[in-house]
């Protein structure tokens, strides 16, 4: 039964709804969870299945020590299943709809304040200066372009030659779900970024690199996790252990403290929901005090 239903399940994900890779891989893991869980349960029909038997599974997760966020994706996926599995005709109605999803607890991210985000870009780009390797100034360019665009660690490391606009100061990235965007880039990173194309990248290339424009040290395109490493060692500098999407955290916070309004953030940060945005909405102390000043007639 699993592989039967899992294949056309995964073919529906990827060509149906158009989901990014790591997203596929997430649904297709949590119906195998799934299934296992059913076949303990003795269901070996799929017209037998109930909403019970999903609560007995969401219960057998929370047991095992899943927290809030991790029940609410897996309510999400499974309701996601569900709904694929009526419209199929495995299961005689969507059980899942009735599922609540509950809310996760968010918490606020992690930021630099803009002294230390300027002492974390003033090493950089000192130690390119010093030693001014293609590592090194690919480095630097990786630090500036993550902080002045907000992108994701994935979308920096899926830029090719032609994402780069220079007379416009704009990358086009390609985000989940293969959506295309354009976001604006500072002149300091368009600056570190051309600089590192026209005396880095020419050093790092062989017949491997393709497009890309971040490449690791054996000419390939560079992978996630070395750009993490990038970005640990970085923020050493300022004792934080902060990663690549802290930076984008980073970069959203002092977006809104510039006073750049919830929308504008949300096309750059590629959020398909304004809701995501709204985490951002932490203030500093000295923001919320101007705001006042400013607004208040009485203040």
């Amino acid at each position: 039964m699993s592989a039967e239903l899992i294949a056309p399940y995964e073919e529906h994900l990827a060509l149906v709804r158009n989901l990014a890779d790591n997203s596929i891989k997430g649904y297709v893991s949590d119906l195998e969870s799934f299934l296992k869980h059913i076949e303990t349960l003795g269901i070996g029909e799929f017209k037998d299945l109930t909403i019970t038997h999903i609560r007995s599974w969401l219960a057998d997760l929370t047991d095992k020590g899943a927290v809030r966020s991790t029940i609410a994706r897996r309510i999400v996926s499974i309701r996601a299943f569900t709904y694929w599995a009526a419209s199929q005709g495995w299961i005689t109605e969507d059980i899942g709809q009735s599922l609540a999803i509950p809310k996760a607890h968010r918490t606020l991210p992690d930021v630099l304040d803009l002294a230390d985000t300027q002492i974390v870009l003033d090493s950089m780009a000192q130690r390119a200066g010093e030693e001014p390797t293609p590592i090194n100034l690919r480095d630097l360019a990786m630090i500036e372009v993550l902080y002045a665009s907000g992108i994701r660690v994935s979308e920096l490391c899926g830029l090719n030659s032609s994402s780069i606009d220079p007379a416009r100061n704009t990358l086009q990235v390609i985000g989940k779900g293969d959506k295309e965007r354009v976001v604006p880039l500072g002149i300091p990173a368009m600056r570190a970024l051309q600089n590192y194309i026209a005396q880095g990248r020419p050093l790092l290339m062989n017949e491997k690199s393709e497009s890309a424009i971040f490449l690791g040290s054996r000419g390939k395109r560079i992978d996630q996790r070395s750009v993490r490493e990038v970005v640990y060692g970085a923020m050493a500098a300022v004792g934080s252990t902060m990663g690549p999407h802290g930076l984008r955290h980073t970069a959203a916070t002092h977006l809104l403290e510039g006073g750049a309004d919830l929308r504008t953030v949300q096309e750059i940060l590629g959020h398909s929901s304004l809701a995501t945005t709204q985490i951002y909405t932490h203030v500093s102390p000295q923001r919320l005090q101007t705001a006042y000043q400013q607004a208040h007639p009485r203040a």
